[in-house]
């Protein structure tokens, strides 16, 4: 791979990249909303207890809110190996378009769509709230996620306020 590539990250990509790059921009990207429609048997949740974590669902008028990192070329194959590894539950990558205070650029992005084995849907909040408060997988508890994920954009000065609503069901039930 010839040139740099930025990564565009919705959910744990935003507090905990857990890869080396050259540069973070905060910013969003159109056309998209974030959900918590996706199990996570991997990280979040075991095979038998998933937890629930974030994808992005398609909204022609929405603004999805995250942080892009610019990888160099030296190590982008490094660093998609890794991601692909990270996001092998039913994540694809796709090639978006990130806004930020600088001029825009391409970016890629993992996504969830509804075709993969662990893509559950919408539910109604106090459900997946449920799962939440109970999943804890090897990357840490879906507790964690949720609420660390609900700081990291609150640290940007970003709304979003399905976040919002599930941090605040799980911090008044935990």
């Amino acid at each position: 791979m010839s040139a740099d590539r930025w990564i565009f990250g919705y959910g744990s990509l935003v507090w905990r990249p857990a890869f080396e790059h050259e540069e973070r921009r905060a910013g969003f990207i159109r056309g998209y909303t974030r959900r918590f429609w996706q199990a996570s048997p991997d990280h979040r949740g075991t095979p038998q207890a998933p937890g629930r974590v974030v994808t992005l669902v398609e909204s022609s008028e929405a603004v999805c809110a995250g942080a892009a990192y610019r990888i160099g070329a030296h190590r982008l194959e490094e660093v998609l190996e890794t991601l692909d590894y990270r996001e092998k539950a039913g994540y694809t990558r796709l090639n978006v378009r990130f806004f930020s205070a600088s001029p825009p650029v391409d970016a890629l992005v993992y996504i969830a769509s509804p075709g993969n084995d662990n893509y559950l849907g919408p539910a109604p909040l106090q459900e997946i709230a449920d799962v939440v408060l109970t999943a804890s997988g090897p990357s840490g508890s879906n507790v964690e996620y949720v609420l660390r994920l609900h700081q990291a954009l609150e640290d940007m000065n970003a709304q979003d306020e399905v976040v919002a609503e599930l941090a605040a069901v799980v911090q008044e039930r935990s």
